[in-house]
């Protein structure tokens, strides 16, 4: 005896009862079957399962299946970078930036994926994905992520063998970055500043901007630099910075302009009581963690606002423009060891290793060139 074909048990079931005894659905032109009649909410529940891959063109694993799964992958992975977080080892800033990376990859790949299953075809998916919504520096810096993660799943022993990423899923290529660099400049122009600009947005802020900007082109500070710095780094009566950069834990040392060491001073005065040099009129922090988990800096926005209000704003134009003004007029000095410690970068060459000092009048020229190039004597 035939039986019936069921109804669906409710309107917006998302599977049909196929005429061979089983629920199915149609997933990418082609039929599948996740159950029997009998039984619609196993069904659905398999279908809910699968369903994520079988769109992706993947098969789906068992839920039984041995082997380490996505989700305990990140799990690990985030516990020991938590770990690192909470001995100074690595900033909030990396540790968020870890975590979003792990949660764009279980959302692609899903929670239940064995590690093992994923090769360079899912790869290369992965990537076309990230590309879609990331310019080629934000995509390089993902895919970093991403196999910084899979490789702690090998180191870990999480699994057997390494992960096999293929040929496309790595950073761009420096000639693809390089070609990108051009391509922009010629559309929105060089991320600097020229003198004259600087000197109108530095009379036209208030204080604190004021003290921010001169601090951005006297030494190379970042708006992370500025939202972060304690009033211990600072010696005003000598005029001198020494902050290591919070990003990197690497040594800075930086001669402060009369001009800079005032506007500090008159930015300290009118908001006191923190332990930060820089805080909101609100006394808050300019960098603060939002509960979605991204990093806001006002000094970004507020600096952004300024170049809009002076109608110096251009794509791709914020308030890094000052560092990177910093180290194209320092290097014009013709001593970029000293603009490199200045800037705080990580020397890994050799003579890095031998190097156990460098002068404050090395880098007293380096700052005192930008200044003449700011300041033109007559």
């Amino acid at each position: 005896m035939v039986k019936t074909r069921p109804k669906k048990p409710r309107k917006n079931f998302p599977l049909f009862a196929h005429q061979n005894g089983q629920w199915a659905k149609k997933i990418c032109g082609r039929l599948y079957y996740f159950g029997t009649w009998d039984n619609p909410d196993r069904a659905e529940e398999k279908y809910l399962y699968e369903r994520d891959f079988l769109q992706a063109g993947r098969v789906p694993p068992t839920p039984d299946a041995i082997g380490c799964r996505l989700s305990d992958l990140c799990n690990s992975f985030l516990t020991s970078k938590q770990s690192l977080l909470d001995t100074g080892e690595i900033t909030s800033v990396t540790f968020l930036d870890y975590h979003r990376s792990c949660e764009l990859m279980v959302e692609f790949f899903k929670r239940d994926t064995l590690i093992d299953d994923l090769g360079a075809r899912e790869f290369e998916k992965y990537r076309n994905h990230l590309a879609k919504t990331r310019g080629i520096v934000a995509l390089g810096n993902e895919i970093n992520r991403s196999r910084i993660v899979f490789k702690y799943a090998f180191d870990c022993d999480l699994i057997e063998k390494p992960i096999k990423f293929g040929q496309t899923f790595r950073q761009p290529s420096k000639k693809a970055l390089r070609i990108h660099r051009q391509k922009r400049q010629q559309q929105h122009g060089k991320r600097m500043l020229d003198s004259a600009e600087i000197r109108i947005l530095i009379e036209a802020a208030t204080s604190p901007m004021r003290a921010m900007i001169l601090l951005g082109i006297n030494g190379g500070l970042g708006a992370a630099d500025l939202a972060a710095m304690p009033h211990s780094v600072l010696n005003l009566e000598l005029g001198w910075l020494d902050y290591p950069r919070p990003k990197t834990g690497v040594e800075r040392r930086i001669p402060l302009w009369k001009e800079t060491t005032i506007a500090i001073r008159e930015a300290i005065d009118i908001r006191s009581g923190s332990h930060l040099v820089f805080v909101t009129r609100e006394g808050n922090a300019y960098r603060r963690v939002l509960e979605s988990g991204a990093i806001r800096n006002s000094v970004m926005e507020q600096f952004s606002k300024l170049l809009t209000r002076l109608s110096l704003k251009r794509h791709g134009l914020g308030f890094y423009a000052l560092r990177h003004t910093f180290e194209t007029v320092g290097g014009e000095s013709r001593d970029q060891v000293a603009v490199d410690f200045i800037m705080g970068h990580a020397d890994q060459s050799m003579s890095s290793l031998y190097r156990e000092h460098i002068s404050d009048d090395r880098l007293q020229a380096v700052v005192d060139h930008v200044h003449n190039w700011l300041w033109p004597r007559a």
